[in-house]
């Protein structure tokens, strides 16, 4: 197995699993290597050699600036852009060069890529918005199924955020611990989600499944933002009650950010993985922050 964005909270999990599990990987690193286990890359510059894709049962290519870096200026948004693009087109070249020797291409994506739907159930074969957010995750996609060719075989993993304390409840925790938390905007839009635990569980069986194609990687029941906040002050022993109003929030974060992060209204689904006989090991939102942080 091959990984890049192993660094990452996704990536060091999913090395970690499969390691756990005999498995060989091998990590590329934006560095000089140190390790039989470790490529040196330099994606968007030097292309990588094909050679070192060969043979492996998958690539898993996780690369990507964190969203949740505020404000997002133009300059950083440009950061989201290419570290996304230049790793992912990288990738795809060297497993075009392969043919149908090549390895299944897992490549990551972001449910950011549908548009905020409320009260409408979104699946793999719903349209792509038109945010920022939706532009991004277009772009990428287009460079791992475009760039790899029509004969290799790309799963495209549409991931929400992560419920977990590197993930996306960072901003969440310090805020609940001082009894600051509350409503997020209305509170009431749908919130997509997933553990750490399934989001790995997922990638691994996306690869042992052959599956190609979108992947909704989200949680099976729909939670709206006050339930993973509310599930967090409960789980910490902490009040629920100021509100974040929507108006303060595109102020401080940018309209982009706050649009595409905290009041998108979004109840996707994982369509595709169900389907696929997956089962998730936190089916709920409050299952996961229980999974997440310790009471």
């Amino acid at each position: 197995m091959v990984v890049a964005g192993a660094s990452g909270l996704i990536g060091r999990a999913l090395v970690d699993a499969l390691r756990a599990d005999g498995i060989p990987v091998k990590r590329l690193v934006r560095r000089e290597s140190t390790g039989a286990d470790e490529i040196s890359w330099d994606p968007g510059g030097t292309p990588l050699a094909p050679a070192v894709l060969e043979g492996a049962r998958a690539v898993v290519g996780l690369n990507g600036a964190t969203l949740g870096r505020f404000p997002w200026t133009s300059h950083y948004k440009h950061e989201l852009v290419w570290s996304r693009i230049a790793p992912t087109q990288t990738l795809a070249a060297a497993v075009h060069a392969l043919g149908e020797s090549a390895p299944h291409f897992v490549s990551a994506s972001a449910v950011g890529y549908y548009p905020a739907a409320p009260g409408v159930v979104l699946t793999e074969s719903s349209p792509r918005g038109d945010s920022f957010l939706a532009d991004l995750c277009g772009e990428w996609e287009m460079a791992a199924t475009h760039g790899a060719g029509e004969a290799a075989r790309v799963a495209l993993l549409r991931t929400a955020p992560v419920v977990h304390a590197d993930g996306v409840l960072k901003p969440l925790l310090l805020l609940t611990r001082l009894g600051l938390s509350g409503p997020i905007g209305r509170g009431t839009q749908a919130w997509p989600w997933i553990s750490l635990d399934d989001e790995v569980r997922a990638i691994r069986h996306v690869i042992d499944t052959g599956l190609t194609g979108p992947v909704n990687l989200t949680g099976p029941t729909r939670a709206t933002a006050n339930d993973l906040g509310f599930a967090l002050a409960r789980r910490m022993n902490r009040p629920y009650l100021l509100r974040a109003p929507a108006w303060a929030l595109k102020l401080v974060l940018g309209r982009d950010a706050a649009d595409g992060l905290l009041l998108s209204d979004m109840d996707v689904v994982p369509e595709v993985l169900t389907a696929s006989g997956f089962t998730f090991t936190h089916p709920s939102v409050e299952d996961a922050v229980a999974a997440a942080v310790a009471a």
